[in-house]
């Protein structure tokens, strides 16, 4: 007798399948989830460096490399066109103002010099001579006034004895009258002779005064012709370092063309470059520091050179205080230049993470430290050491700093 057999329910026949159906679509809806959802990465907290958010006093300020430089460097010129006779001063030595660096030789400078000294010469021997007519003319002039005045003097008497001959009858009235012309002619004569020995003498002393004039003026001429000579010694303008001697024994050196370099050497400067970016900030007397083997030396800017060449701008800086004992020239010190008075602010410490975000966001730590999510953010003022947060963080938050160029687009970072 045959056993009939009753049918499987339909979920029964087809249980493998619909286990596997359940599983393809858990994992459809899972990969669906992770593709909407925002992504996560697992990265180990050992790797980070996590840094807390706090209220810190901030002050901005720049850090940059300066290299010390002589605080005057003197390029020396020659004054005069010559062939270089020999060089005196070694390089790298240390002179005394007025030191004979090097000496030049122009025979054309020596044969125009003693042109000039023979003019001044021959104007001192043609003065001498013009002297020599004028007295001898002043003289004559005073003997004829003396000989005129004696003559006025004689005629007087006579004068006043033909006019008693005259009262007593003894001389005629004509006679009385030729004796009185002859008194006046000479009195008008001997007048017009004083006159004219005062405008000799006032002449003479101007022409004195011009003929001097000229003498002084060959004279100066003379000296400078001098000094020209004595320009042909090169010599040290201060006391300094010779840095170096651009010219060899036998070269023909123009006028006014570098020919050396003094560096003064009792005291130095700092010198560095800036960003353009600091510009309008950057004044003289801002302060600033070096720090070595633990000790802070103070500076202050004394020069800004506002042309910027390839987005910078060059800045000198002078100790003002005590120096450290190996500041040498060429020596290089990392020099901080304060912006500003410390404040009160909301920070964080530096990481590449700006490099990666341009400020725009950081991953902000939960407060189990199991993971960090991305918050936007907005950076104010920096310094080498800190950002000022203007919005996005709180105090006592910790955030991610650093191995940004690892996360890529994670939303998401899982701690572990």
């Amino acid at each position: 007798m045959d056993i009939k057999l009753e049918k499987k329910p339909w979920y029964v026949r087809y249980k493998y399948y619909l286990a596997g159906g359940t599983l393809f679509a858990t994992f459809l809806i899972y990969v669906i989830v992770l593709s909407v959802g925002p992504r996560r990465l697992r990265i180990d907290i050992e790797k980070l460096q996590i840094v807390e958010v706090k209220n810190d006093k901030f002050m901005e300020y720049v850090d940059v490399e300066g290299v010390v430089q002589p605080i005057l460097t003197i390029r020396i010129n020659s004054r005069e066109t010559g062939s270089v006779e020999r060089i005196v001063g070694e390089e790298g030595s240390m002179l005394r103002k007025g030191d004979t660096i090097l000496v030049l030789a122009n025979p054309d400078l020596i044969r125009s010099i003693e042109d000039q000294r023979d003019d001044w010469e021959k104007q001192l021997i043609t003065y001498n001579e013009k002297e020599i007519e004028m007295e001898q003319k002043s003289l004559n002039l005073k003997q004829q006034a003396l000989q005129t005045d004696y003559e006025l003097a004689r005629l007087e008497k006579s004068f006043g004895l033909d006019k008693e001959e005259f009262q007593m009858g003894i001389k005629s009235k004509a006679q009385l009258e030729v004796s009185e012309d002859e008194y006046q002619y000479k009195s008008q004569n001997a007048k017009l002779q004083r006159e004219s020995l005062r405008y000799d003498s006032a002449v003479t002393v101007i022409r004195k005064d011009l003929i001097k004039n000229d003498i002084e003026r060959e004279r100066k001429k003379y000296l400078r012709a001098q000094e020209r000579l004595e320009n042909m010694v090169v010599k040290a303008p201060i006391d300094g370092q010779l840095s170096f001697v651009k010219v060899t024994p036998g070269q023909m050196v123009s006028s006014g063309e570098n020919i050396a370099e003094v560096k003064v050497l009792d005291q130095f400067k700092i010198h560095t470059s800036l960003s353009e970016y600091y510009i309008d900030r950057i004044i003289n007397g801002l302060p600033a520091t070096i720090t070595y083997q633990g000790r802070k030396f103070p500076l202050k800017i004394t020069k800004v050179v506002p042309e910027v060449k390839e987005r910078m701008f060059e800045v000198d800086l002078v100790f003002t205080d005590e120096m450290p004992d190996n500041v040498r020239v060429g020596k290089n010190f990392r020099v901080q230049i304060e912006l500003g008075q410390p404040e009160d602010a909301l920070v964080i410490p530096r990481g590449n993470f700006y490099q990666s975000t341009g400020g725009q966001w950081i991953y902000k730590v939960s407060a189990a430290k199991t993971k960090a999510i991305k918050v936007p953010l907005s950076i104010g003022r920096q310094n080498p050491q800190q950002y000022e947060i203007i919005d996005g963080l709180q105090p006592g938050e910790f955030v991610i700093t650093t191995g940004y160029d690892t996360f890529g687009e994670a939303q998401e970072l899982i701690l572990k």
